[in-house]
């Protein structure tokens, strides 16, 4: 394939449909960023003209996971050593939801796909960031409303049809406590922000969400009882992101997103890589 097809290929593949909502000078700054993301293509990422942003926690034993009977932390040997063997490799082993990773449609029901079934376009999407961090360092247990991704929207625009939205919490700068980050207490109730249930219904279905993402253990709030976000998700055949890394080092919009899960047949779940694609002139907000 010529550069000029992959050029051609990645600019279709990248192009951002963004719609309108209310007017002002926020929304023009808005739609010219997102104008920005739309312009690039394959070609300038791989010649360092874009600006990519891991949003993906390195796996090691000090991982956070989630806090029920059978999960353990990440665990890495060594099998064999260049000075014993001529060569270094290593055995790991986890639970499939440790980490940043991907919960896959069987997650929480049955009948829809599971990790390997995932079409890869799925994994390409425009993406939003809606912030909460102020509220949820007040109070924990808040969720994302409607109201919230109405404001959202007042400031930045229509979320685009089939975008990946991440909730901001703030809570990764607890992920080296592991302690702190899922707030556990004396009952055992786990106690950290995430999605309302309105909010996901919201967002799958009247914004055909193709996933929905947060920066800490779960898209449900940590004390739901019937995981009603993670139902609903599943439910309409999309997925999850949990644990994802460094939110605030990206702009409300006008970034694309590259979502790549290790392929697990018959799998709920998996360690999955997520980098954010920018312009150069992108800068967090």
């Amino acid at each position: 394939m010529s550069m000029n097809s992959w050029i051609s290929v990645a600019a279709f593949a990248t192009v951002l449909v963004v719609g309108a909502c209310g007017n002002g000078a926020a929304q023009e700054a808005n739609r010219r960023k997102s104008e920005s993301a739309s312009a690039i293509t394959l070609a300038d990422v791989a010649v360092g003209n874009a600006r990519i942003v891991d949003l993906t926690h390195a796996l090691n034993e000090k991982n956070a996971y989630w806090p029920g009977p059978g999960y353990e932390p990440f665990h890495l040997t060594t099998i064999a050593t260049i000075e014993k063997d001529g060569v270094l490799s290593k055995a790991f082993s986890m639970p499939e939801h440790l980490g940043t990773h991907i919960d896959a449609p069987n997650h929480f029901e049955t009948g829809q796909p599971d990790l390997s079934m995932i079409s890869p376009s799925q994994f390409f999407a425009p993406g939003v960031v809606i912030d909460i961090a102020p509220r949820a360092e007040i109070d924990a247990d808040t969720t994302l409303t409607v109201n919230d991704i109405t404001e959202w929207e007042s400031k930045n625009g229509r979320i685009p049809d089939g975008a990946v939205v991440l909730l901001h919490t703030g809570w990764g700068r607890f992920w080296d406590n592991y302690s702190r980050y899922k707030n556990q207490d004396a009952m055992g109730k786990l106690h950290f922000p995430s999605y309302s249930s309105e909010a996901a219904r919201f967002l799958i279905h009247d914004r055909q969400a193709k996933g929905l993402g947060v920066d800490n253990l779960s898209i449900d709030h940590g004390i739901s009882k019937d995981f009603a976000v993670h139902h609903l998700v599943n439910r309409a055949g999309r997925y999850g992101l949990e644990n994802v890394a460094g939110l605030e080092k990206l702009p409300s919009r006008g970034f694309f997103l590259v979502i790549a899960p290790i392929r697990i047949e018959a799998g709920s779940g998996g360690p999955t890589r997520i980098l954010a694609i920018l312009s150069k002139s992108s800068d967090a907000e």
